[in-house]
């Protein structure tokens, strides 16, 4: 197998407690790729001298890990800016715009979808994103569910069924019978495409007892459990997450001091997602209490043509320290290594011995420019699994 050398690196974050801080900075940096993991990380001066068969010059650029999407949900067709405009002019959001996706979705050839995931991906791909989850949710009929995970494993070895994202319009009033036609056709029709099952489990869209009737038959067909939990009101979505023993629990923005006693005593990740906040002038979570209670947090973008269109993690990143109140590096943990273990991984998100190589050159002194130059293009290159996808490096 090829090994790389990296060197001249001027910064380079590891997310690797044995370098000391949270984010395990070492200065003046090398890293030895073997194939597509990483073999050896640590000072330029404690290289050991074993021959590389190709070298790159980081040029005294920041390296940082890849940054990992946990929740997005790139199979859709039409876009909704209008509505972005009327929320913008002050109506509320309430969860509705879904159902003008769901007609456009279901419309959209096959290809169409595809080639809207392959667009978005790359975009994510382009701005330092190496790993992104994806959901389906607006085909919402068995044959639209089971094509959006097609379109989606096209492009990711993370997908989730939400089928039970809101309830269509042709069963308006009827969700119980709904929730029967996921439990009873879509589940398995479409486990063997996903890895997870999802639940909106919000005012207007599912109660407590059709999420858990979703999510459980989702479990009994093999699936890993997501929530979708506490963004419009305070609810039971955090803490259903955490009797599931869920992956991940996703928004929280409402949020009492039972649930964030409950996720501080599970494996259940906080997934936060202010750039959909942003965009619907909804409360931001309080993840500077979640943070300090010892929960685990992760960062995401949550990509969607409705409330969240954008596929920039630095942005993310920015957001959640100027309004979420992380620092600099609990925020650039959380958009990489915490949304690595939404994901159940922990070769993803670190930069160490055995770790997938990917990697991400940031034209800037320090990552702590992705919370300060908001909005600046910082991304140089981008490796994923080894290999050169983005960008250009000497």
């Amino acid at each position: 197998m090829a090994a790389t050398l990296i060197d001249n690196i001027g910064s380079l974050v590891t997310n690797d407690a044995l370098h000391g801080d949270l984010t395990g900075v070492i200065a003046d940096a090398a890293v030895v790729l073997n194939g597509d993991r990483i073999a050896w990380v640590g000072p330029r001066s404690e290289l050991d001298g074993a021959g590389a068969d190709e070298r790159i010059d980081a040029g005294g650029r920041t390296v940082v890990p890849g940054f990992v999407e946990s929740h997005s949900h790139l199979v859709f067709a039409g876009e909704r800016a209008e509505e972005f405009a009327a929320r913008m002019a002050g109506q509320r959001y309430a969860a509705g715009g879904i159902r003008s996706t769901l007609a456009a979705t279901r419309a959209a050839s096959d290809d169409a979808l595809d080639a809207n995931v392959a667009r978005l991906t790359a975009e994510y791909l382009a701005q330092g994103t190496t790993t992104v989850e994806i959901k389906s949710g607006y085909g919402q009929s068995v044959h639209d569910e089971h094509r959006s995970l097609m379109a989606a494993g096209r492009h990711t070895a993370f997908s989730t069924l939400l089928a039970a994202h809101v309830v269509p319009p042709e069963f308006a009033g009827r969700a119980d019978d709904y929730v029967a036609l996921v439990i009873d056709q879509m589940v398995p029709a479409c486990a063997p495409l996903a890895t997870w099952i999802d639940v909106f489990c919000e005012q207007g869209a599912f109660d407590l007892d059709q999420s858990r009737a979703v999510l459980t038959a989702g479990q009994a067909a093999g699936l890993g459990v997501r929530v979708h939990g506490n963004q419009l009101h305070q609810g039971p979505g955090i803490q259903l997450a955490v009797e599931l023993g869920a992956a991940s629990v996703d928004h929280v923005c409402h949020t009492d001091d039972a649930d964030i006693e409950a996720l501080a005593a599970s494996s259940t990740v906080a997934t936060l997602l202010p750039a959909a906040d942003f965009s619907t002038r909804n409360r931001y979570p309080d993840a500077r209490r979640l943070w300090d209670a010892g929960v685990s947090v992760a960062l995401g973008a949550d990509c969607n043509p409705g409330t969240s269109y954008t596929t920039s993690m630095a942005f993310v990143i920015a957001l959640a320290v100027r309004e979420l109140h992380l620092s600099p590096d609990e925020a650039l943990w959380a958009a990489t290594a915490g949304g690595a273990r939404a994901l159940e991984r922990d070769d993803l998100g670190v930069l160490r011995p055995g770790a997938l190589a990917d990697l991400v050159f940031l034209d800037a002194p320090s990552h702590l420019h992705l919370a300060y130059r908001p909005g600046v293009p910082l991304v140089a290159a981008v490796l994923k699994n080894g290999v050169l996808v983005s960008g250009a490096l000497r």
